[in-house]
């Protein structure tokens, strides 16, 4: 019987769904990181308390073992119940968020209370892993607190949706689909540094509250897409008789058999240090570019200032991102070629528009732009051709250059507009297609290195050790950004350079590793080189 798995278009709108679902929480991720400097003249946040809120995101999966638990109720219960499981937490947190960011928060007993309490906290002060320390503003506490609850909901999405993505492309195009689902979903990215600023300024006054807002409705749409998944994918069980149930209860024992591989030790050491050399540095990158670029002042009266803009410029993008994409699954060759060439006019217009708005926040937007159109081109390699181990040395040779030439070529560009610009979207442009590696041939593997039944709980562990590293890293560049830059208080005069050495560090660990996961692929039979369809 042909079931919606066999059928093309409904194996790609599951897929579409999810990955929307993705998109509106990429965008709540990274909701403040391109108003960092609005956050602090408005909220009184600095450095150490902004990198503190954003590493708060992971602290329950990390310290409370939450992604642990989500795992197994992933393999108990199943990629539905999960999904709305998941929204339904990303909501909460949110929520909690807005209300921290917000007019009515200032003047509360709320803020009242956390300011006189949270300042030290047993156990976790003594091994410095404390989300909180004396003197942090109030408004970041809370902050913080609705933060680690949407973190433990984006994460448990995070490993939900790569399990549905398996259920529903097991033997087919498995990475092409990971691909394409983190492609769309890092668009959110883009979206978020683009209109982020635009909710926070819109009007002529500024509201950072806005900005959450924008995000927390996007969650809304995000939790309708899971209900409407919830509904394909209880007809798709019911067509195939699958139980959403494992067939085997949940041991302790099935974590230990995860555990003795050492390809996904290996894995998961790549995955922590990629992760952590990219995502934390988004929450920074604005930052980064409006210390290191030269700007000049446009005219208030003139188009480049104004609000209509921002849509204009965001229109390009969707041009960019669409035909990019569109590419990848191009009938003939031809069209293809013609389609990368309409997406690179697009984005050379998108690059235009920056640079005339002479805007950090649409400078970094190109970040996941390239990689629209290279990763689901990267993900049908590595499902036809292989060589996703070699793929992921790949990705980290490239990150290391393009963090050591935020930290060391950029600032040579001081005082040149147009090279600083153009060095800038270089670099962004191919630090995303780098991290475009990673979905296209990592997360595909996995499915290779333990057995089809704890596989949920195995991406829970990777996304835990993961988490590690999106907790520390953000603490740690806001940490060393303060102690780097002492007596500093105009936030576009840091100096970003050891910040950007020590994610470049990472990548150069991950390159070591990622050599030694290809030696030990070919010593075990892994299969991590083959293709994903069997000709």
């Amino acid at each position: 019987m042909k079931t919606l798995r066999d059928s093309a278009a409904m194996r790609w709108l599951a897929l579409l769904l999810l990955a929307m679902g993705m998109f509106c929480s990429y965008i709540f991720m990274d909701i403040l990181s391109p108003i960092k400097d609005l956050m602090l003249t408005q909220r009184g946040w600095d450095s150490t308390a902004f990198g503190t809120m954003q590493g708060s995101e992971t602290f329950l999966n990390v310290f409370v073992f939450f992604l642990i638990f989500a795992g197994i109720i992933l393999d108990k219960m199943g990629v539905r119940f999960t999904a709305l499981l998941s929204g339904a937490v990303m909501l909460a947190g949110a929520l909690i968020k807005y209300y921290a960011v917000s007019e009515s928060f200032i003047g509360s007993g709320v803020e009242t209370w956390f300011t006189e309490n949270l300042n030290y906290i047993p156990v976790f002060d003594e091994l410095g892993v404390s989300p909180f320390y004396q003197g942090m503003p109030a408004s970041a506490k809370v902050a913080a607190c609705g933060f680690m609850i949407f973190g433990c909901g984006v994460e448990m999405a995070g490993i939900t949706v790569s399990r549905g993505i398996v259920k529903w492309f097991k033997g087919r195009e498995m990475a092409l689909a990971m691909g394409s689902e983190m492609a769309l979903a890092r668009l959110g990215v883009a979206t978020c540094m683009i209109f982020s600023p635009f909710f926070a300024k819109l009007g002529g006054s500024v509201d950072v509250s806005r900005s959450v807002a924008f995000g927390l409705v996007l969650l809304c749409i995000a939790m309708m897409m899971f209900i409407v998944y919830f509904f394909m994918d209880a007809k798709l069980d019911a067509q195939t008789g699958e139980a959403e149930e494992g067939d085997e209860p949940f041991k302790i024992s099935d974590i230990g058999q995860i555990l003795s591989s050492s390809g996904f030790w290996l894995v998961s050491l790549l995955c922590v240090l990629y992760y952590s050399a990219i995502f934390p540095f988004q929450k920074y990158a604005v930052e980064m570019l409006q210390c290191n670029l030269t700007f000049s002042a446009v005219s208030p009266d003139s188009f480049w200032a104004s609000s209509t803009v921002t849509i204009v410029q965001y229109f390009f993008m969707l041009l960019v991102a669409i035909t990019a994409f569109a590419s990848n699954f191009a009938k003939n060759k031809r069209t293809g070629y013609l389609m990368d060439f309409t997406a690179l006019a697009f984005l050379i217009v998108y690059c235009y528009m920056g640079y005339a708005r002479q805007s950090a926040e649409s400078v970094f937007a190109v970040f996941p732009l390239l990689a629209m159109g290279i990763t689901p081109k990267l993900g049908k390699y590595v499902d036809y051709k292989g060589k996703a181990a070699t793929m992921l040395i790949l990705g980290s040779v490239l990150l290391i250059a393009c963090h050591l030439t935020f930290a060391f070529v950029l600032p040579l560009f001081s005082g040149n507009v147009v090279g600083g610009f153009i060095v800038a979207y270089i670099t962004i442009l191919v630090l995303g297609a780098s991290f475009s590696l990673v979905p296209a041939s990592l997360w595909p593997s996995v499915p290779k290195l333990v057995d089809a039944k704890i596989i949920g709980s195995a991406y829970a562990l990777i996304f835990w050790i993961q988490n590690i590293g999106l907790w520390l890293f953000p603490l740690l560049i806001g940490k060393v950004l303060d102690k780097t830059n002492p007596g500093v208080t105009d936030p576009t005069q840091l100096n970003y350079v050891w910040p950007l050495v020590m994610l470049a560090s990472l990548g150069l660990v991950a390159l070591f590793i990622g050599i030694l996961l290809k030696v030990v692929d070919k010593k075990k039979g892994y299969g991590l080189e083959l293709p994903n369809i069997k000709e």
